[in-house]
């Protein structure tokens, strides 16, 4: 089975960059070079008692394929929708958005299935010390014809019109357990969306990431979760039943146009399929048709489960102060 947009969907209601940080992802593809672009990269820098090393890979398209810390990977990377990566499905200017049919994603279709290639094309990639950038013109998930959840892929070619630039860096401020996560999402005006979910990071992890908790901002305390499928407001914090390795996910905000809900932070256990999943979600809606560039910063917080709780208390209490 494989496990994206269809799963969460179902189950849910269906339908900031800082500035500076990223140039607008149109005029980077138009100065994007001719020449091919080396997808394998590795950034780290250390964190506690380990290095967080993260990487890169042609098989996804530049896309994160591997993050460890602490002697242990964090990442199931196993086809192309199990990463830590960025996705969105519109609805191509016809309500409602169905399933996965209209679903740009970064890492690559879901007939690349386990294989070594990606319909994604990458167009720029550079790593140094501790950051990632990149920009890349994803692939549909779906390709013409396919069917998600009954319904026929809107997408007319696998390769779409949207492009994805990223940002990476491994450490915030005074913060070493913390990555912060740029992404800038453009979509084009032609196509008329009206209705786009945006799934500004998701991770998809090893099931032995066996314990689901809330971080409650106003009690500074974690609070148990459920498997869900299911959307709640506070970040999200995934951890092994030692304590000893956890990954935290919280979205300070963004710098949507208009017409936006959120964050909300999902989270699915597949037992069958032996992989959990996170994601830090948008929502955005704009009768007038969505276009541009849609930017939004999402903290991905690595280490033991004390780590991951006293960073995203750091972090909420400079981004949401009481």
């Amino acid at each position: 089975m494989l496990l994206r947009w269809n799963n969460w969907i179902a189950g849910l209601t269906r339908c900031a960059v800082l500035g500076g940080l990223l140039a607008s992802a149109t005029s980077l593809l138009a100065a994007a070079p001719e020449a091919a672009v080396n997808p394998y990269a590795v950034i780290r820098a250390q964190a506690g008692s380990s290095e967080i090393v993260i990487t890169t890979t042609a098989r996804l398209a530049g896309a994160i394929d591997s993050l460890a810390w602490g002697g242990k990977e964090f990442i199931n990377s196993v086809d192309h929708g199990r990463q830590l990566q960025t996705a969105w499905n519109a609805d191509a200017g016809i309500t409602p958005i169905q399933s996965e049919t209209f679903n740009p994603t970064e890492a690559g279709s879901r007939d690349d299935g386990a294989g070594p290639h990606s319909s994604t094309k990458l167009l720029r990639l550079t790593a140094a010390g501790n950051v990632l950038e990149s920009l890349a013109q994803p692939a549909f998930w779906l390709k013409p014809g396919e069917k998600s959840g009954g319904h026929l892929a809107r997408n007319t070619t696998i390769l779409s019109d949207h492009l994805l630039a990223r940002r990476v860096v491994i450490g915030y401020k005074n913060l070493p357990h913390a990555i912060d996560y740029h992404v800038t999402i453009t979509l084009p005006a032609a196509e008329h969306n009206k209705h786009c979910v945006m799934e500004a990071l998701t991770g998809y992890m090893p099931p032995s990431f066996t314990h689901f908790q809330a971080y409650n901002e106003k009690t500074g305390s974690l609070e148990e979760l459920d498997d869900g499928p299911a959307e709640q407001h506070h970040p999200v914090v995934f951890s092994t039943a030692d304590g000893q390795h956890a990954m935290g996910a919280y979205s300070p905000g963004s710098e949507a146009p208009r017409g936006e809900t959120g964050p909300t932070y999902g989270r699915w256990r597949f037992k069958a399929e032996k992989v959990v999943k996170w994601n830090c979600v948008y929502r955005v809606t704009d009768a007038a048709g969505l276009a541009g560039d849609y930017k939004y910063r999402v903290f991905v917080v690595v280490g033991t489960v004390a780590d991951v709780k006293s960073t995203l208390a750091a972090l909420l209490a400079e981004f949401q102060p009481r």
